[in-house]
Parts: structure tokens; C-alpha cells; sequence
């Protein structure tokens, strides 16, 4: 099975390059860039297909511009990237330490994992 999307109009063959959704509560056609993933309700067009496309009379049809230009990545996203993946990665303690409760932060009471308890601002 190819992993290319195709146009949802029948017999049209080419790939899709836009996603047409309808909002029938606002009577509006939004076409944008191609999602992510297909969902049941959206339609996958080309490139002809997305260009010509029209509403019903009455209708109003939105066109989302597609963002120009390749995403270009910073170091400082690749380092935290990085950075996550390592954390993740990272053995974490279960038990807890033999003699010393867990740390706990000003203003903490406790902390369980990666949830705290906080004192009450009254206290």
C-alpha cells in the first residue's frame, strides 16, 4: 500500500495537497494545507482539484495559506530535542530513598512521582 495520499474526487489519481473540510453550522467550506493524518470527515485533494474548488450557493469557501518556505530548524531546537530524549531515556527511582524523605521545594508539602502537594497559602 502506497503511504501518498490521494485525491478524494473520484477517478482522480494525483496526490492531494490540500484538505477540504465543511462546517455546515457556519455554511463553510475551509481548505488548507494537508492534514497530518486523514480523518473520516475531511477529503484529501490535488493540487487542480483544491484550485477550482467551489460552494454550494450561500456558502462561503476559506482558503488557509500554506506556510512558504521549508521549516528550518535551530540548534537550540535540535539541542532540545536532545535534551528530552535523554530525559526520557533517564532510569527514574521508585522506591524512595532509605533514610531521607523526598526532596521537597519551598512552598511543597510532598511529592509523589511527578506531582507535589502544596501547602495552603492560609498555612
Amino acid at each position: 500500500m502506497s503511504s501518498v495520499r490521494r485525491c478524494s474526487r473520484t477517478a482522480c489519481g494525483r496526490p492531494a495537497v490540500a484538505t477540504l473540510t465543511y462546517v455546515y453550522a457556519d455554511s463553510t467550506a475551509v481548505l488548507g494545507p494537508l492534514a497530518t493524518y486523514a480523518e473520516p470527515h475531511c477529503y484529501d485533494l490535488c493540487a487542480e482539484h483544491a484550485e477550482r474548488l467551489t460552494a454550494p450557493r450561500g456558502w462561503e469557501v476559506v482558503r488557509l495559506a500554506p506556510d512558504v518556505g521549508p521549516v528550518r530548524r535551530s540548534s537550540d531546537d535540535l539541542e532540545a530535542l536532545a535534551n528530552a530524549v535523554r530525559e526520557a531515556a533517564r532510569p527514574q527511582d521508585r522506591a524512595p530513598r532509605q533514610g531521607r524523605p523526598p526532596e521537597a521545594g519551598p512552598g511543597e508539602a510532598g511529592r509523589r512521582g511527578h506531582l507535589r502537594v502544596l501547602r495552603s497559602p492560609d498555612n
